[in-house]
């Protein structure tokens, strides 16, 4: 079944669509992570362009991401605190990153940009979660306490002034690391179409050591309210943003993020950020091909007389 896209103008099969929206809102569920790292690539590759992959994306995530807060509220696995020091700092990000993209779509440049953008932050951030992950298994099955367990460990980011005690994940540390992760997020939040919590789960384990099973619902809470507003900006200034092809991915979402949820209070932390790992990787890899791959139809300016 086959409908148009009046934003993005082109046809698409509804199916195919739904199904990548519940794939997607899987992974929210699961690991924390809105999916658009996932799932803007996927609409480029199915034909989507670029600056209406990444605004509408912003709005599918909003959803997905809802559903993953309420099923992991529902657990008790939420630090709402946490959630409203990074929120400010994505509230910032937001919009600078919004500035940032009128800038390079007014130079032409935007779509070569969200893939540069994609092809180096994937490949730092999944090779990082990837070997972590597999250290942690190895040392697992060897009975060896791994190293990044060890939450109580100090860190440049416990030493700045302006701490706070966070009870819910344990910790009194500075609000100032929370919210330059907030606006770093929120600035690729903008530009790249992403939740950014590929970005922020890692920073919020490793950097701020709060527990697993919290940063995924708190890295959610703290996505739909960036997202929102991304779709809000993106809607006034850059009027990039499919409504009909952001209603068909929110629906798949929702499904996908309750079951995500489900799956991921069943796999151990290890296996998570392994897992988490190879998918990042895996579309780093397909970023780059398409990158640097020829294109199908070359397109030459020649002089006619």
């Amino acid at each position: 079944m086959y409908i148009y896209l009046p934003i993005a103008e082109v046809s698409v099969n509804l199916i195919i669509l739904f199904g990548m929206g519940g794939a997607v809102g899987i992974l929210s569920g699961m690991f924390g992570v809105g999916g658009g790292f996932l799932m803007t690539p996927l609409l480029i590759f199915y034909g989507i362009p670029p600056i209406v992959a990444v605004a509408t994306e912003a709005n599918q995530i909003v959803a997905s991401s809802i559903s993953g807060v309420v099923a992991h509220w529902r657990r008790k696995a939420v630090d709402f605190k946490m959630g409203t020091i990074l929120l400010m700092g994505g509230i910032i990000g937001s919009f600078l990153g919004i500035k940032l993209f009128a800038i390079l779509k007014n130079i032409g440049q935007i779509d070569l940009i969200i893939s540069i953008a994609y092809v180096l932050l994937l490949g730092a951030i999944g090779s990082l979660i990837f070997v972590e992950g597999i250290s942690s298994i190895l040392n697992t099955r060897n009975d060896k306490a791994p190293h990044a367990r060890k939450r109580k460990d100090r860190t440049w980011a416990h030493t700045l002034p302006f701490r706070v005690r966070f009870k819910k994940s344990g910790l009194y540390i500075s609000v100032i690391p929370p919210i330059v992760i907030g606006i770093f997020v929120g600035i690729l939040a903008s530009i790249m179409g992403v939740g950014g919590g590929f970005v922020m789960v890692p920073a919020m384990i490793y950097l701020l050591r709060m527990p697993t099973n919290i940063v995924i619902g708190t890295s959610l809470f703290q996505i739909i309210f960036v997202t929102s507003l991304v779709t809000i900006l993106h809607a006034y200034q850059n009027q990039t943003v499919d409504v009909m092809l952001a209603i068909i991915l929110m629906s798949g979402g929702v499904v996908g993020a309750q079951i995500g949820a489900f799956l991921g209070h069943k796999l151990k932390a290890e296996q998570l950020r392994f897992l988490l790992g190879v998918l990042i990787l895996t579309v780093c890899a397909k970023m780059m091909i398409e990158l640097v791959a020829e294109p199908q139809n070359i397109y030459v300016i020649a002089d006619v007389f």
